[in-house]
């Protein structure tokens, strides 16, 4: 059966809001019981501050936060559950997460398939972020149709508006989402493991010409080696043959539609490059076949890597 996200999301901001409600209450509550049996009536009021009240309250947007509430830990904007629900589906890619069971389902130790039913994960842990159709498990195509799985078809692009429309930004449902992943996924979830990710960016440079994510607790020797055949050298040729495409339409083309093209090939022959300058550095780790023991921590493994990965800020 379809589902909408907006009606999931309603449900769970009355239950959230509710909560908090009650928690003021109950607050208030045992201060008026404190002050009557102490008699500080003269001294203390039992009325509790919202801003001090500790569970998250939702907003639809940050325009809708009350006074009352500024300075609060505790506040949540639609936006903010958005961001979490992403969060969760990329976990539900790498495996981290199922649809099938129930909290955390694997971070290290034996690899059980029979855990993952309704949605697969996967199968090498890799993730490319493109800013183009590329790849069919590109990350944006991946989150779709973990969309698709959860929610149903037949709402399909109703869920997608609403998720884009809750990022906030230009173009379509799926490029918002697309540019959400290229621009902000891995900041926000820097912030959110504070600055100890579990999920490792791999970045060429500035002008996007390789990304992807993978997930630490499933690395393998080999899965720098992978990022670069399975990845890397396909995306080099997909370059080749886009920027020789653009150059043949721009023999042809009136002046006002040679300008955008033109602007599109030095884009494409610049991720073209920066590709070209990272195969290299990649090559080399790739060779090398590292291990990695989890052990050590995140800041000890993540700079045996730092001249791949994007940095962490």
């Amino acid at each position: 059966m379809s589902q909408l996200i907006f009606d999931k999301y309603t449900v769970w901001k009355a239950e959230c809001n509710a909560r908090f409600d009650q928690l003021k209450a109950n607050e208030e509550e045992l201060n008026r019981i404190f002050i009557d049996i102490y008699g500080l009536q003269d001294e203390l009021t039992p009325e509790v501050a919202d801003k001090d009240v500790t569970v998250h309250r939702i907003y639809d947007t940050k325009e809708d936060i009350p006074e009352s509430m500024k300075g609060s830990n505790y506040i949540r904007t639609m936006r903010d559950e958005i961001v979490s629900l992403i969060s969760y589906a990329v976990g539900c890619m790498f495996g981290r997460y199922s649809l099938d069971v129930e909290g955390l389902v694997y971070a290290g130790g034996e690899w059980d398939t029979s855990k993952y039913i309704t949605f697969q994960p996967e199968p090498d842990a890799i993730l490319p972020i493109c800013d183009d159709d590329y790849f069919e498990n590109d990350i944006t195509s991946r989150f779709i149709k973990w969309v698709e799985t959860v929610y149903g078809t037949d709402t399909l692009e109703e869920n997608l508006k609403f998720i884009a429309d809750a990022l906030v930004g230009k173009g379509n449902s799926r490029e918002v989402i697309r540019n959400y992943f290229l621009n902000e996924f891995y900041t926000n979830h820097c912030k959110t493991y504070q600055k100890r990710p579990i999920y490792w960016l791999f970045d060429s440079g500035k002008n996007g010409g390789f990304k992807c994510l993978i997930y630490i607790h499933r690395y393998q020797p080999d899965t720098i080696a992978r990022i670069r055949t399975d990845y890397v050298h396909e995306l080099q040729s997909r370059y080749r043959t886009a920027i020789g495409a653009i150059e043949e339409q721009i023999i042809g083309a009136k002046t006002s539609e040679r300008v955008k093209l033109n602007k599109q090939l030095k884009k494409l022959q610049d991720q073209a490059k920066e590709l070209y300058d990272y195969e290299e550095k990649i090559h080399h780790l790739a060779d090398q076949m590292i291990k990695i023991d989890l052990d050590d921590g995140v800041k000890h493994n993540y700079a045996i890597f730092q001249n791949v990965l994007a940095k962490i800020k």
